[in-house]
């Protein structure tokens, strides 16, 4: 190569580094921007895919088989985690209130804690380890190995029979995981309480329980598990569908989609708590 092909780039050309103000900003906006541009990604993706839900039902064998793969495989962990949280919750119950002599008051706690908040919460992060992850593994594998592309190029659309059949099946199971995840989780508060313990009776533990568990709660609880298990399951799916990169990449989606499901968890279950319930718990307690 001849020397006078080699020039130093002008001061002010396209190929100039960028000086030290620039590389600054691009540090705080390349963030935001990438941020922005993953949201607005997501909101497309979801809102195609609600847009498949009218022609799922063609597919529903195959809704059933996903949806018996969400049983067989996350309902003796979601309501073994569940049970565990009332042990937590019962225990927690009968030692702090006996400090002030209002053991008989167990109820209340129980009440509080497992329908209005534990529940909820383990559900997400159940959903966020195992499901969510597992249908982010599963399609991102589907990706890199170019079945997604040959179902379309059989015209066999994927977001309606990979995306929107893992929804609906999501949607059939979780009511049924709420009710066995909640016999669970009071069955423990039985158990830590009354067996256990046993410094109140069953008839005086239940009677204040369900005194202060009202059908607007568990509703409210219901609503709760649904709309984060949506999340969680639309958002597993997005990172799944977008993987790219080989098996790296698909083990870097399936991090990237617990890391947010978790941050989206919280934000949203603390967001509804203080919608619901705000200030004012409805504790019928004192004048």
């Amino acid at each position: 190569m001849e020397a006078s092909t080699v020039r130093t780039p002008r001061v002010g050309s396209s190929l100039a580094p960028p000086g030290p103000g620039a590389r600054l900003a691009e540090g705080f906006l390349g963030p935001i921007r990438n941020a922005l541009r993953t949201a607005g990604d997501i909101g497309v993706f979801v809102g195609r895919t609600l847009i498949e839900l009218g022609g799922v039902w063609r597919y529903s064998a195959e809704i059933l088989r996903q949806a018996g793969i969400l049983i067989a495989g996350s309902a003796v962990i979601v309501c073994f985690m569940v049970f565990l949280m009332g042990v937590v919750c019962g225990t927690e119950a009968n030692y702090v209130l006996r400090g002030y002599g209002a053991t008989v008051y167990s109820g209340v706690f129980t009440s509080y804690c497992m329908v209005r908040e534990m529940i909820p919460h383990m559900f997400g992060y159940i959903l966020s380890a195992k499901v969510g992850c597992g249908l982010c593994a599963e399609i991102g594998a589907m990706r890199i190995q170019d079945e997604l592309d040959a179902m379309e190029s059989m015209g066999l659309n994927p977001l309606r029979y990979v995306v929107a059949t893992r929804l609906v099946a999501g949607w059939l199971v979780l009511p049924f995981f709420f009710i066995l995840a909640t016999a669970s989780g009071f069955a423990a508060l039985y158990l830590i309480i009354v067996v256990q313990i046993g410094e109140v009776s069953q008839g005086g533990w239940e009677h204040v329980h369900w005194a202060f568990s009202t059908p607007a709660d568990f509703f409210y609880s219901f609503l709760r598990v649904m709309l984060t298990g949506t999340v969680i399951l639309l958002l597993g799916m997005y990172y799944g569908y977008r993987a790219s990169g080989g098996p790296i990449g698909v083990g870097t989606a399936t991090a990237k989609s617990m890391i947010l499901n978790l941050v989206l968890l919280h934000f949203i279950l603390a967001g509804m708590t203080m919608m619901i319930w705000g200030l004012n718990p409805n504790a019928p307690i004192g004048g």
